[in-house]
């Protein structure tokens, strides 16, 4: 079992010191890994919370300076919302700054008018996503790289991006659909789920079977304060879950 929290970056009460500090005693008390989650703009008279969010690199970035140990998750990066490149220079910098930390929990998105803001199209959102982790794995590993993309608008011919990740950045996929699921089992290194029933949980097992393949994925819960999971998911192993309430 492992555990780990949601910082509050996000909602009315969301400050830098109160995240530092947070974070400071979450390494104190042992726990495995410190998370926060993503919205770039809202729309303010419908969005159901507080529109109140502190960019999460940012955010991990400031985390990072002032722990040692635990990982750096992302629940969820809304990917294709963000042009991939820029995006993979500050991910690798997060990666490098803190020694290999970082988890990126990654997400297609929900909010239509968000991605309206930012002038993407939503409709393409999944097919952006696949090509987005696609080009962010050829920037951090080839050099020099060339990228041809479909969706994403970028012109990628024997380039070079450094440094790269100092390790593979692990992602892990969020969402409950089953799109999400196999997408995880594609080209995800694990699965990022919450808020699910055991029925889900089983549905999960079978998109894993019926995409059979020789990994091992790990499942997380990203609720605040439950918690995690684990779950192997290869050719045709049942899912198994564990959890405990705190």
């Amino acid at each position: 079992m492992q555990l780990g929290i949601h910082l509050p970056h996000a909602g009315e009460q969301a400050r830098p010191e109160l995240i530092r500090r947070r974070a400071i005693r979450a390494e104190e008390l042992g726990l495995d890994d410190v998370w926060v989650s993503e919205h770039i703009i809202v729309p303010r008279a419908t969005f159901p919370r507080s529109p109140l969010f502190y960019d999460p690199v940012l955010s991990l970035t400031w985390t990072a300076a002032v722990t040692k140990r635990v990982r750096l998750g992302t629940s969820v990066l809304v990917l294709p919302m963000r042009h991939p490149l820029p995006l993979a220079k500050e991910l690798a910098t997060l990666q490098n700054f803190s020694e290999g930390r970082l988890i990126l929990g990654a997400g297609v998105g929900w909010l239509e008018p968000e991605f309206a803001a930012l002038g993407v199209p939503f409709h393409e959102r999944g097919r952006r996503t696949d090509e987005g982790i696609a080009m962010m794995r050829a920037v951090w590993t080839q050099d020099p790289v060339t990228f041809h993309s479909s969706y994403i608008p970028a012109e990628i011919s024997e380039m070079t991006m450094s440094p790269p990740p100092v390790r593979p950045i692990p992602i892990w996929f969020g969402a409950r659909s089953e799109a999400a699921f196999r997408r995880t089992v594609r080209i995800g290194d694990g699965w990022h789920g919450s808020q699910l029933t055991r029925i889900r949980l089983h549905q999960l097992s079978r998109v894993c079977a019926a995409n059979a393949r020789s990994r091992s994925l790990q499942s997380r819960c990203a609720r605040t304060g439950t918690a995690r999971t684990r779950a192997n998911c290869a050719s045709g192993w049942p899912l198994t879950r564990r959890s405990s309430s705190t």
